[in-house]
């Protein structure tokens, strides 16, 4: 979220006219708080670079095989712990304290790993660096909710993950690079961004005045006040079969360019096709899009995603590939920030940060998920069964949204302006 709270500018018009300006007509007039978070996403996301290459680290400190799995799997489970803990840290303790927090911790963390002498001890570091790091985005999810109106708080989130593509699109070429090196680069410069975007935080970042009260108090600080909001447990769900369906995308779709006899290389040049894609259409289709209805256009896009997915079952060839991945690519560019903005537009104000938490830790199962269930499937029951399994939910998904329509705009109808 960048520079400087100022809810008073104008919302975009609904029809923004077609010029060379239409890149940046999709994030103008969003508050300076939104752009800083936006920098701070794109200089954390550049020093992410230890995760692609741990595998290549553990083996340099003589973990493989079995072993591995253990730091693997600590580095994923922490991913369940963590946006659970920040979203009823942003509630309690406030959104800039809570993402301080876990940007030190997770830099701590880095340094913890690189340094640990044994099996156990990098396992302890790889899940304190996934749940202090995870803790961060329920935070700045409900911070940028407080910065802008229901109606602007898709953009912003698109703008969010924008932030994050061209990171990890830079630090995609960064890593190769700095990992020939020397490992200990990857870690320094993962720990560094972590701490530039936490003194961005601290220096740039105001905390929002936030308003307790009774309705706090008869919440409790659990995720109870998410529980017992019957729209948001029929939402939760269909979003993470949804995140499920695209995240076999960095799962499944190594597995397969593996077994169709292709090396490593495609699959980092099928990355860089999506990279360059979203890089480059997301704010073209986000100014356009604009004008539909969004619970329609986050279903189109989450049906275009899972047939990008299933045809990865087709493809057997470089070009067979490059297909499915703009197809599901794509997708990507449609729905980008439609649900996190939907599931922001439910939250009572003093519940920002548990709604984020909760859709936060959806988002994690949902990887986890396609790491274990996404990974059983295709190695027991076969690449078909996965392939038209995806398809289906992600179709029957994304048709099921579409009827609990009128039911968001009722609710999201009575949210005053922010």
């Amino acid at each position: 979220m960048p520079p400087t709270a100022n809810n008073s500018k104008p919302t975009l018009p609904t029809s923004p006219s077609p010029s060379t300006s239409a890149s940046t007509s999709a994030f103008r007039g969003l508050p300076s708080v939104v752009w800083t978070i936006f920098a701070g996403t794109i200089v954390n996301r550049l020093g992410y670079l230890v995760t692609p290459f741990l595998v290549f680290f553990l083996a340099s400190r003589g973990v493989t095989g079995g072993d591995t799995s253990y730091v693997l799997g600590a580095l994923g489970a922490g991913n369940l712990v963590g946006p659970a803990v920040g979203g009823v840290l942003a509630d309690r303790i406030g959104r800039r304290p809570t993402m301080l927090i876990g940007l030190i911790g997770a830099a701590a963390a880095q340094g913890a790993l690189f340094l640990a002498p044994g099996v156990w001890t990098m396992a302890a570091a790889a899940l304190l660096i996934s749940a202090a790091g995870s803790t961060v985005s329920p935070a700045a999810y409900a911070l940028l909710a407080d910065a802008v109106d229901s109606e602007r708080r898709r953009r912003a989130y698109a703008l969010f993950g924008w932030g994050v593509n061209i990171g990890t699109a830079v630090a995609g070429v960064l890593g190769g690079y700095l990992a020939a090196q020397g490992y200990w680069l990857l870690f320094a410069v993962d720990a560094g961004s972590m701490l530039l975007y936490a003194l961005v935080v601290a220096v740039r970042v105001p905390e929002p005045k936030r308003e307790a009260g009774r309705k706090q108090q008869k919440d409790g600080i659990g995720y109870g006040v998410v529980a017992r909001d019957r729209l948001a447990m029929l939402l939760l769900p269909l979003f993470g079969v949804q995140l499920f369906v695209y995240s076999l995308t960095e799962v499944a779709l190594p597995l397969a360019v593996r077994d169709s006899g292709l090396s490593p290389a495609v699959y980092g040049a099928m990355a860089a096709v999506n990279a360059i894609m979203v890089v480059a259409l997301q704010p073209f289709a986000t100014a356009w899009l604009s004008r539909f209805p969004q619970l329609a256009v986050q279903s189109a896009g989450s049906a275009l995603i899972a047939l990008g997915v299933a045809a990865t079952g087709l493809a057997d060839s470089i070009a067979g590939y490059t297909a499915s991945v703009v197809l599901w690519s794509l997708g990507e560019v449609v729905v980008a920030g439609i649900a996190a903005g939907l599931f922001a537009n439910l939250a009572p104000a003093h519940a920002r940060g548990r709604y984020q938490g909760a859709f936060s830790w959806t988002w994690g199962v949902a990887r986890f998920g396609a790491l274990t269930l996404g990974v059983t499937t295709y190695t027991n029951l076969g690449p078909t069964t996965l392939w038209w399994t995806a398809l289906a939910a992600g179709t029957a998904t994304a048709a099921a949204t579409l009827t609990l329509k009128t039911r968001i705009e009722t609710r999201t109808a009575q949210e005053p302006a922010a």
